[in-house]
């Protein structure tokens, strides 16, 4: 199969679909991969190491929509400032597409790509089963997401965050609280032990105590529902009288808090207000939240994405792509996760789909010009 890697287009994203490690990895499967000059040159890649690894290089985005079989990306289809064209009306009918798809916020997308019976697989939409683990991108870039935040936070206390015997007297280690212990929070917990941070953790799944204390963090408990996570992983949306529950648990930490870093998101929803107004009050100043839900409307109240605000004296960060501020590393890590997706998707030498596979019938969302995906379905059956 012939497939496409284009230079992304949305403003600030710096990762490239697919490095050229992974270029070979494909060539062995009997593929070909044509790359549009320039497409992993923010995150460090240069058209020549592509060139080596056996990619055609190709210098018109439209010369490669118009012969590309498969195409790999990492944000969904965007207008195209240098074609002026959006790159829906640039994909031919019958293709495969692969990436994320942004779907809750894009919902147009998938009429387009029924009308162009365009057979497509959203990142996102990995399910989160032990050997989907390395086409998880979800996973993956909230490695980064929450390794970078801590580091942000650092950036912008105005405080050291270890423990220091100085001439001039003690310093004491700066007081962190992540909130959730997914992917993120719990690489936020490492990477702020690391750095000497004396670390807390709140997360409503009882589940996940023993892997924030085997960080070397305190896990904040509350008396709570056993059922707060589905079935995939993710946790739930829960009641307002348990939301309210939760904020008197975190409200009861922040008087004594440095740094919050917020990492609450429910799958296909907003995400929860863990951190009031009234709460933000609570923190000293100079305090530092970085939120990274704010995509998602945010965990706390203030939150605003892609900005740094202040209120009440305290710092509230609304990082937006976070990874794309690493983009070497979050390019070889989303590289192997869609490389290893479309091998498992296209096995034989047919390149026929096994729609009775787990991991190709949870993440395609069309084919045959239909949405075949059950949770988008059910999901905007019950919107109507």
């Amino acid at each position: 199969m012939q497939i496409g890697i284009f230079t992304e287009i949305v403003a600030g994203e710096t990762r490239a679909a697919l490095t050229p490690a992974d270029v070979k990895r494909l060539l062995k499967n009997n593929h070909t991969v044509h790359v549009e000059t320039g497409a992993g040159g923010k995150a460090f890649f240069a058209d020549e190491e592509y060139a080596a690894a056996g990619a055609k290089i190709v210098k018109s985005a439209e010369e490669l929509f118009n012969s590309a079989e498969v195409i790999l990306k990492v944000q969904p289809p965007g207008f195209n400032n240098s074609l002026n064209r959006h790159e829906k009306d640039l994909l031919r009918e019958g293709i495969v597409y692969i990436g994320f798809l942004s779907l809750f916020k894009e919902k147009e997308i998938i009429e387009d790509f029924k009308k162009k019976n365009i057979t497509s697989f959203a990142m996102e939409f990995v399910p989160r089963i032990a050997r989907a683990q390395s086409m998880d991108a979800l996973s993956s870039m909230a490695t980064i997401a929450g390794y970078k935040a801590v580091i942000m936070a650092a950036d912008k206390l105005p405080k050291m965050y270890p423990l220091m015997m100085t001439a001039a007297g003690t310093i004491p280690p700066s007081s962190v609280l992540v909130l959730g212990a997914g992917v993120a929070g719990l690489q936020a917990i490492a990477t702020a032990k690391r750095l000497g941070a004396k670390v807390e953790a709140f997360d409503p799944r009882p589940a996940v105590k023993e892997q924030v204390m085997s960080l070397g963090a305190q896990f904040i408990e509350m008396e709570v529902d056993r059922d707060a996570e589905t079935a995939g992983g993710y946790a739930k949306m829960q009641s307002e009288e348990f939301l309210r529950k939760e904020q008197e648990v975190i409200a009861s930490r922040l008087p004594k808090t440095d740094v919050v870093v917020t990492t609450a998101q429910v799958f296909g929803r907003e995400s929860p207000i863990l951190i009031t107004g009234v709460m933000v009050e609570l923190m000293k100043p100079g305090s530092v939240i970085v939120d990274i839900a704010a995509e998602q409307g945010g965990n706390c109240e203030f939150t605003t994405a892609g900005q740094t605000i202040v209120k009440h004296g305290v710092n509230i960060i609304g990082p937006v792509n976070l990874p794309a501020d690493l983009p070497v590393h979050a390019s070889m890590m989303y590289s192997k996760n869609i490389s290893n997706l479309f091998l498992h998707l296209f096995q034989g030498d047919d390149n026929q789909l096994d729609f009775d596979d787990e991991i190709t019938r949870g993440s395609c969302i069309t084919n045959n010009g239909k949405l075949i995906n059950e949770y988008l379905k059910q999901k905007f059956s019950r919107e109507r």
